[in-house]
């Protein structure tokens, strides 16, 4: 399970201390990543420079609001600080307002600028409806995306196993699926791995490695 997990903290107080903890622990457990604020990307870097451990970082969190402009420089900024991986918030109001040109516009100028690196679309489920999530997830096919991502954990709920049938059913082939949100346990983990997820968020990363 350990290959599957983005070991995540996004506290807003999040200290020095916690993400070297953090670190130490991916390194321990060989997490997927660790996932930070854009502020801790310098950081997390220097401290799993002589690891498997990929760094990843969020673009728009939590709420996708920010401008296309916006979200592109900082994920240039992240990755130039050394971010292996990025999730970026959609504009969810864009997207029930069914601005779906802008949505879909958006991903790819930020995907145009991350030469190659790994994109996780975060689409905010607890906020969409079932024909929602289906654009949304046709979307993810139709940029080329890496991963269609459930949650940013600070929506009113986080994944749910409902989400990922939806998102399966209209996925293609390539696109990965990253659960997040409200996965504590090995036994919740275990749910989604056996629906073909490839990636769990969570900040209970050591806790299931412990069970």
């Amino acid at each position: 399970m350990n290959e599957y997990i983005d070991s995540t903290l996004l506290r807003s107080d999040a200290t020095i201390d916690d993400i070297t903890k953090l670190c130490e622990d991916a390194m321990k457990y060989h997490f997927a990543s660790v996932c930070v604020n854009p502020y801790y990307v310098p950081l997390a870097k220097s401290l799993l420079e002589d690891s498997t451990v990929e760094v990843c970082t969020v673009i728009g969190f939590p709420l996708g609001a920010n401008t296309t402009n916006v979200k592109v420089y900082e994920a240039v900024e992240a990755l130039e600080n050394g971010a292996d991986e990025i999730d970026m918030v959609i504009n969810i109001g864009a997207l029930k307002d069914k601005e779906y040109d802008y949505v879909k516009r958006e991903i790819e100028e930020v995907r145009n600028v991350l030469d190659g690196k790994v994109l996780k679309v975060i689409i905010e489920t607890c906020y969409l409806s079932d024909d929602e999530i289906i654009k949304m997830t046709e979307i993810c096919n139709e940029t080329f995306v890496n991963f269609i991502k459930t949650s940013t954990g600070y929506g009113s709920r986080g994944a749910s196993i409902e989400d990922i049938k939806i998102i399966n059913e209209h996925k293609n082939e390539v696109l990965e699926v990253k659960a997040s949100g409200g996965i504590k346990t090995k036994a919740d983990a275990e749910k989604y791995i056996k629906l073909g997820v490839t990636r769990i968020g969570t900040s209970n990363a050591v806790k299931m490695m412990e069970e």
